[in-house]
């Protein structure tokens, strides 16, 4: 099972430094000229060196095929900000085994160092050449972020999450109703109680405690929680949500999907507001 790493928040941390690579400087232009001066001051011929690392970006967007199958485009973020805040932009293939093919994308920067003015971002896109169309096979970038052609819309391949790259069946089961919350725009540490389930739909009032820190019990979280009712429909990827409503029965549902089946939404109460 694929896990994601885990990306650093702070701006300094832009890049993720490759083991094993070096720096180069860059020489200092105009010294020469400012030694030849009669004055020997040369207060304009001192400049300071620059240090590129090679670096991997910290984060991919996406990837896609091209030239029919015969080349991937990575999307990846590195740092913006200054004149020149990245050079020597690569895609290569590392190695190709149990079919999944292991791409690197890397570049130089002086970010690293603070004075370079590179503190910001933009997004660049990397062409990686394959010796074959990738066909079904799945691609590793930097070690780290999985994409399958499985599931996708072409040229896009999909991002594999920390389930994987096989989407889950959809199901009237509590590991089901798991994905279902991790794709529900809502904060970590919410529970859920079922409210309905059949093959293709699915109620579930979620309920997440507050506080400033709420994670485990004894985070600084309160007692009062929020509570939700959210209503999904089953996908190819699993269950997608379609619409929030604290209403009874099936009128906040039947405004969006007038076909959501009477049955499962007929018996709820209203969802208090806390």
């Amino acid at each position: 099972m694929w896990r994601r790493s885990i990306r650093a928040a702070a701006l300094g941390a832009v890049l993720v430094v490759l083991a094993g690579c070096g720096t180069e400087t860059a020489g200092t232009a105009g010294t020469a000229a400012g030694t030849a001066g009669t004055t020997g001051t040369a207060a304009t011929a001192t400049a300071a060196d620059t240090t590129w690392t090679r670096a991997a970006p910290m984060r991919i967007d996406g990837v896609a095929t091209a030239d029919a199958g015969r080349s991937l485009v990575v999307e990846a973020d590195v740092p913006d900000g200054a004149d020149e805040c990245v050079r020597d932009l690569r895609g290569q293939v590392d190695t190709v085994e149990n079919g999944t093919v292991y791409v690197a994308v890397t570049f130089e920067s002086p970010s690293f160092d603070r004075e370079s003015g590179c503190t910001g971002t933009k997004r660049v896109r990397a062409r990686v050449r394959l010796d074959e169309p990738l066909g079904s096979r799945t691609v590793m970038v930097n070690s780290r972020d999985v994409y399958t052609p499985a599931g996708a819309t072409p040229p896009a391949l999909r991002h594999c999450d920390e389930n994987g790259c096989d989407p889950t069946p959809p199901r009237c089961a509590a590991s089901s109703y798991r994905q279902a919350v991790d794709d529900t725009d809502i904060p970590q540490h919410t529970s859920w109680e079922e409210r309905g389930c059949d093959d293709t739909w699915l109620v579930l009032d979620l309920s997440t405690r507050m506080g400033p820190a709420c994670g485990d019990p004894g985070d600084g979280c309160s007692s009062a929680s929020v509570s939700q009712r959210w209503f999904y429909r089953a996908e190819p990827k699993g269950w997608q949500p379609v619409t929030m409503s604290r209403d009874a029965g099936c009128t906040g549902i039947h405004r969006v999907q007038p076909d959501f089946p009477q049955r499962l939404c007929a018996p709820l109460p209203r969802l208090a507001r806390d």
